[in-house]
């Protein structure tokens, strides 16, 4: 009993050993060897039944020539029973000489104390060869032996069906011979039958690798055969979906980077025209204002100009007033939201992937960002978030915001594939490119790490200076 697992351990590669070389083997392959082990199981059953009747056969052959033989060599000693007792020993053992051996029997004369005297030869048909043993067991029949008295001599007829049995061991190794043949024909043709259908197989296969290598183009032909041309079809309309969906993602993707371009220059366009007016018309404005309250402080006493310079002050308040709402639409305050653009965000793209945990920690006080400062965290963010959606292949994103000795500090790590190669499949790179130019104009630094398989982890360092809004330089 303490063989049996050394025993299990050693079956175990064996085993694995099998299965992997029934997965290397081709699908023709496989069917071809078990329509012929089919074959081969009714070619057992049909030797079964040839057995059976061979060993029937050899049964009644050898107790018919036992009987024949019984009956002839009675005749032939029947006379000796009329000789005098001293010369029948003599007469029977040349009778049994001359006779020699008995088809299917074997002759045997015995003296009256139990002595054999005689034995016929062994046979010459096929002399010097048997069957084998346990094939001999197989086809022998358990047959009595007869005997016959001769006055004081017995005379035995003893049944040997080895010949037989030869004859049809000899027969059976030509069976299987031509049984082995038409083994490996079928085989073969089998083989060849299977390669012939089953072709469209490796058009199937070749489409399936070129359509996940990317090449959505790919069809297939409308085969004969019903069942492949259902599988044809249902490939053609899957590639269609495919190369749709495809051009929509390539459209939207488009859409949303024309977007973002327009939006862009929008912002530039409109800090300019903020600059222009603050700089050009809300100088001026304040400077008539300036003017007109000095002429309202020196004129107290003089109505025709202290009355007209309190209109020009109240005039031009509301041009500043005016000025500054037209500030307000052009360059949106942000810092001093950034936490909420934040979170907004941030539900938003939990929401759009909820396979991906985002963890947060968001720790920068009530004090306000600077507008520029906040815009590039916020786009920081949505590139770092967009980049792990889209290459990372990860479960999981952790994000910091904090500040520190005159900095704020933000940092985007994932659990991904980490830093790859750049292919035509990972994008561009315009996107972390486009982050390293806004977070340099600032002053502040990017570091990018991640191991291959070892997820990316984006850091980055902006000074935490405030920059006054423009609408509080007119206050």
């Amino acid at each position: 009993m303490r063989f049996w697992p050394s025993a299990r351990r050693d079956r175990a590669p064996m085993a694995s050993g099998l299965a992997r070389r029934n997965h290397r083997l081709t699908l023709r392959t496989r069917v071809g060897l078990v329509l012929t082990g089919l074959a081969a199981s009714l070619l057992l059953v049909l030797g079964g039944l040839w057995l059976h009747g061979t060993r029937n056969s050899i049964h009644e052959e050898v107790e018919a020539a036992s009987r024949v033989s019984e009956q002839w060599l009675k005749v032939v000693v029947g006379d000796l029973h009329a000789l005098p007792a001293s010369q029948r020993s003599e007469r029977l053992l040349g009778v049994a000489r001359a006779i020699g051996r008995i088809r299917a029997n074997e002759l045997e004369v015995h003296s009256p104390d139990g002595s054999l005297l005689y034995v016929s030869p062994a046979p010459t048909y096929k002399a010097g060869r048997a069957a084998p043993a346990w094939f001999a067991r197989l086809l022998s029949a358990d047959l009595p032996v007869r005997t016959m008295s001769v006055g004081e001599f017995r005379l035995s007829l003893r049944p040997d069906d080895s010949r037989a049995v030869l004859d049809a061991w000899d027969e059976l190794l030509a069976l299987a011979g031509w049984a082995l043949a038409l083994l490996v024909c079928l085989f073969v043709a089998a083989c060849g039958a299977l390669a012939r259908a089953l072709r469209p197989l490796d058009q199937i296969m070749r489409a399936l690798d070129r359509t996940g290598r990317g090449r959505f183009d790919t069809r297939l032909p409308q085969f004969a055969t019903p069942e492949l041309g259902r599988i044809s079809r249902a490939f053609n309309g899957m590639a269609d979906r495919l190369s749709a969906a495809v051009d929509e993602n390539v459209r939207l993707d488009t859409e949303r980077e024309v977007a973002e371009r327009m939006q862009a220059g929008l912002q530039a366009e409109r800090q300019v025209i903020a600059r222009e007016l603050h700089d050009e018309l809300a100088q001026g404005i304040t400077a008539v204002r300036a003017l007109a309250g000095a002429i309202v402080q020196r004129t107290p006493d003089e109505p025709a100009l202290h009355i007209p310079a309190q209109s020009i002050v109240a005039v031009t308040g509301e041009m500043q007033d005016g000025v500054r709402n037209i500030l307000h639409r052009l360059r949106p305050p942000v810092g001093s939201s950034l936490v909420v653009a934040l979170e907004r965000h941030l539900g938003n793209w939990r929401l759009q992937h909820p396979e991906i945990e985002l963890l947060t920690h968001l720790a920068i006080a009530d004090r306000p960002v600077a507008d520029d400062l906040a815009a590039t965290v916020l786009r920081c963010v949505q590139e770092g978030l967009t980049n792990v959606a889209r290459h990372a292949a990860a479960s999981r994103v952790e994000l910091h915001l904090f500040r520190e000795a005159g900095w704020l500090h933000l940092s985007l790590a994932d659990n991904g594939r980490g830093q790859v190669e750049k292919s035509t499949n990972a994008g561009c790179g315009l996107g972390l490119t486009g982050m390293a130019e806004r977070i340099a104009a600032i002053g502040g630094h990017l570091r990018l790490s991640g191991p291959l398989g070892q997820g990316f982890c984006i850091d980055v360092r902006l000074p935490d200076v405030h920059i006054h809004h423009l609408q509080e330089e007119f206050a």
